[in-house]
């Protein structure tokens, strides 16, 4: 089994990218589960979302704690929240930062990947500069950088269950497949 742990705020698709990475898993035959975590419910406040994946059904109802991998969609999380609590030596960090995977400021010295989601959100119309909504970049990204689910399927997952702009979603996924920064290992 493979768990993700989103970070994200409010209203940049956290909770919408773990169940699209969730649709994407499905649609290559694995059994997925995707949930989300609220605290103080309003945009801009931090949210974490769940997926697994695994290639039998799944009994576990659970938060995750040892993540496989931690997903980031706002680097400035990682000032405040201890978004590498639990993740596993052999995980993957992938951060939404415009800096190379060996300029962040982490204490977790395994695989990390990098990918400006936000200029890629940005330059492709979705959200504001105030808020861009950087969900459908981030999964392309972690499909390059986790092999966990195919480009294809995170285009079709998006062409099936984003509702609006979806070719600017699909272009987006594959910008940031195309431009990760990937799997530098911290030393």
């Amino acid at each position: 089994m493979i768990e993700i742990r989103f970070h994200g705020r409010g209203g940049q698709g956290a909770v919408i990218a773990s169940e699209l990475l969730a649709q994407a898993a499905f649609l290559e035959g694995k059994y997925p589960q995707s949930f989300p975590f609220f605290g103080v419910e309003r945009r801009g406040a931090p949210v974490t979302a769940y997926t697994r994946i695994d290639d039998a059904p799944i009994q576990i109802r659970t938060s995750i704690t040892d993540p496989d991998i931690v997903v980031v969609l706002d680097a400035q999380l990682m000032r405040t929240i201890s978004v590498t609590a639990g993740l596993k030596p052999d995980g993957l960090l992938l951060v939404n930062s415009e800096k190379a995977p060996d300029a962040l400021a982490s204490s977790f010295k395994g695989r990390v990947a990098t990918i400006d989601a936000t200029s890629i959100a940005l330059a492709h119309g979705l959200g504001s500069k105030a808020t861009p909504i950087v969900n459908t970049a981030v999964l392309g990204a972690l499909a390059r950088a986790s092999g966990i689910v195919t480009l294809d399927s995170v285009r079709k997952a998006v062409g099936r269950f984003v509702p609006a702009k979806q070719q600017a979603n699909v272009m987006a996924a594959e910008d940031a497949y195309q431009h990760v920064v990937s799997l530098a290992v911290v030393p």
